[in-house]
This record gives structure tokens, C-alpha cells and sequence, in this order.
């Protein structure tokens, strides 16, 4: 972590230490393996990267909130309800700031109809979500994290579009795919302004993870 997240925003915000974060990540992947912790911390790394450049954001937390907010993974193999469950989970912790981002990583536009996979929960549950949706303003954090995992293979950092060509090749393209493509670049474009440079140039490895030579 850069000297920056010494000045105590992230100890106001209500998110777990550095420490109980890689011990819920390190449970979870047991409960869970897959290649989703992969990615987990390569959007922590890039969002920690990204907030340490930036005046209005903590590195630490930025970093905490990124290895979180796939946590209802923990659950098992589900759709959008990891969202759900990851939220459920961290609110019965208390922290609200964490949970908050579960809900909102996946929808840099406000409908959760905008998610990428199926949402395998019931109907009361899916209107509670867009309840929330409908009931917040997102802040920096939240487009922060959006921005990330747009960013993130579980390989490493690679150019957005093939993270989101990726994703749609593993949970098809419905119909506001194009709408949430154009948030996510309109997002990049908003923080690159904020920091006066390129995110890809903070992001270690992106060619070779973009092009990289399958077999």
C-alpha cells in the first residue's frame, strides 16, 4: 500500500482490515476454488492502483472493496445471486460499505436487468435489488470497482474490450449488453480525466494478457 491510505479514510469507512479481507478471501476460495479469486485480487490490485493516482480515493480501501466484491462466491456456483449473497453476507458483519459494492460491481448502468448471467434468485429477491439500485447515487468507489472488473482476467489486467467480449462469451449478449459497454468506457474515460493519464499505463502485463498466444 502507498503512504496515501495512512490519512484514515478507510478506517471510517465500514469495511473489513487488510488482514480479516485475506483471511474471508482465503476461506472463501476454500469453500469455493475457482478462478474467480484470480480475478478478485487482480481488481483489488488494479483499483488500488488506480486510487493511489487519484485525490478523492483511498488505495487501501479502494484494494479491499475490489477483493471483496465477488465474495458470495463463497456460496457455491451461482449466477447474479453472488451478488445477493455476497451483500447478505457482509451486512450480517457490518460492513456496509463492502456489502454495498456486491450490489452495484455489476451494473454501471442502475437495472439489474443489466447483469451479465442469469439471475437464479427469486422474484421478491431481484426487486429488492433494483430497489437498491434505485435508492443510491453511486459514488467513486462503486465506479471504481465497475471499472476494474471490466478490467481483470483471472490471468491478469488486460484492454477492456476483451474482458467484456470474454464475459459475453461465457453468459451470452442480452439486450442491454451495448448500453452497459458504453457506461463502462464512459466510466474509463471519467477517471482518466481525474487522473491525468491512461489507466492501462498503470496496469502491469496488459499487452501480454490481451494477446496472449492460446494453445
Amino acid at each position: 500500500m502507498t503512504g496515501k491510505s495512512q490519512a484514515g479514510p478507510a478506517q471510517a469507512m465500514k469495511i473489513p482490515s487488510l488482514d480479516e479481507t485475506e483471511e474471508l478471501l482465503v476461506e472463501a476460495e476454500q469453500l469455493n476454488p475457482g478462478p474467480w479469486v484470480a480475478h478478485s485480487r487482480h481488481v483489488a490490485q488494479a483499483a488500488q492502483a488506480i486510487a493511489a493516482c487519484h485525490p478523492d480515493l483511498d488505495d487501501q480501501a479502494a484494494y479491499i472493496l475490489g477483493c471483496l466484491h465477488d465474495i458470495g462466491r463463497r456460496f457455491g456456483v451461482t449466477g447474479m445471486r453472488h451478488a445477493l449473497d455476497g451483500y447478505h453476507f457482509l451486512q450480517s458483519k457490518g460492513y456496509q460499505d463492502a456489502a454495498r459494492i456486491c450490489l452495484t460491481h455489476s451494473h454501471p448502468i442502475k437495472t439489474a436487468a443489466s447483469g451479465s448471467a442469469r439471475w437464479d434468485t427469486t422474484q421478491e429477491e431481484y426487486d429488492f435489488v433494483q430497489a437498491y439500485l434505485d435508492g443510491i447515487e453511486y459514488n467513486l468507489y462503486d465506479r471504481l470497482i465497475q471499472l476494474c472488473d471490466s478490467l481483470a482476467m483471472p490471468s491478469g489486467f488486460c484492454l477492456m474490450e476483451k474482458r467484456l467480449v470474454d464475459v459475453v462469451m461465457r453468459y451470452g449478449m442480452p439486450p442491454l449488453t451495448l448500453p452497459k459497454w458504453e457506461a463502462y468506457f464512459q466510466i474509463k474515460a471519467d477517471f482518466e480525466r481525474q487522473i491525468g493519464r491512461s489507466i492501462y499505463s498503470l496496469l502491469p502485463g496488459v499487452v501480454e494478457n490481451t494477446f496472449a498466444f492460446e494453445t
